[in-house]
């Protein structure tokens, strides 16, 4: 119908059915959905409604939690919303970022439709879509985003966000990141660090020694990260995601804000 209208269906702010659930129940329940990924059948049967009110309860509450933003630590009030904030934030204050990516498993798309192997992670070998997770040097969450489908690699997704255009405006940015992002560091040496490259295999005693003993360093300096993709990843919604993949940046976005106050 709305592609015979040529437009959506027009309704009056307010308009349509009364909601069954009063807004705590509703924000509860998404709350349930997002943190435990229990289906929405058996919340209905725990709230005494029908599927289709659980249904429009989450689509009204979690577009709310994804446009919160990420909470700053020990900076009441302020959010930080895209990459942008993020680099203004880390300048101001004068903290060096930690840049990861973290994949979340969906299901494979059907046969027969364009851009099916988009979604195959070379990584993980599974149909996975994959977000970059930036923390400061305790492991505090400041931002997650960028998502994009699993096969794209993990420094094209950041490219794509506007990372190279954020640190050319904000040049006393630092970061650490891991060798997938080993381009990054290559095309901006002095602001963003990974792990240096594997010597030969007919490299010397010295320069293999010099190499792990680098790369520990880096690694110590860039691990607080890898918690807090772990914090996240206890949300069941994103060990496996069974629902629609259009959903899934909504779903990321507001885990990743809600994993800040947890």
């Amino acid at each position: 119908m709305a592609q015979r209208r040529g437009h959506g269906r027009l309704r009056a702010a307010g308009a349509g059915p009364d909601h069954q659930l009063v807004f705590v129940d509703r924000v509860l329940v998404t709350l349930v959905v997002l943190r435990w990924a229990l289906s929405h059948r058996v919340l209905a049967a725990l709230f005494g409604v029908s599927p289709s009110t659980i249904d429009r309860a989450v689509g009204e509450v979690r577009p709310l939690l994804a446009a919160r933003g990420f909470a700053v630590p020990d900076r009441p009030g302020i959010r930080l919303r895209t990459l942008a904030d993020v680099f203004a934030y880390a300048q101001a204050e004068g903290i060096t970022l930690r840049i990861d990516g973290t994949e979340v498993q969906v299901r494979r798309p059907k046969a027969g439709r364009p851009g099916r192997k988009a979604f195959v992670s070379g990584k993980r070998k599974q149909n996975t879509e994959k977000a970059t997770m930036i923390s400061d040097e305790q492991g505090r969450e400041l931002w997650l985003g960028a998502i994009r489908p699993g096969r794209m690699h993990d420094a094209t997704a950041v490219r794509t966000e506007g990372i190279e255009e954020q640190l050319r405006l904000h040049p006393n940015v630092k970061a650490e990141v891991d060798s997938g992002y080993a381009g990054l560091a290559r095309d901006f040496p002095g602001h963003v660090s990974a792990p240096p490259k594997k010597p030969a295999a007919d490299a010397g005693p010295s320069e293999r020694n010099f190499y792990d003993h680098a790369r520990r360093r880096q690694s110590q300096r860039r691990i607080m990260v890898e918690h807090a993709n772990a914090e996240v990843k206890q949300w069941r919604s994103l060990q496996r995601w069974t629902g629609e993949r259009d959903d899934l940046p909504e779903v990321i976005t507001a885990i990743g804000a809600l994993a800040v106050v947890c």
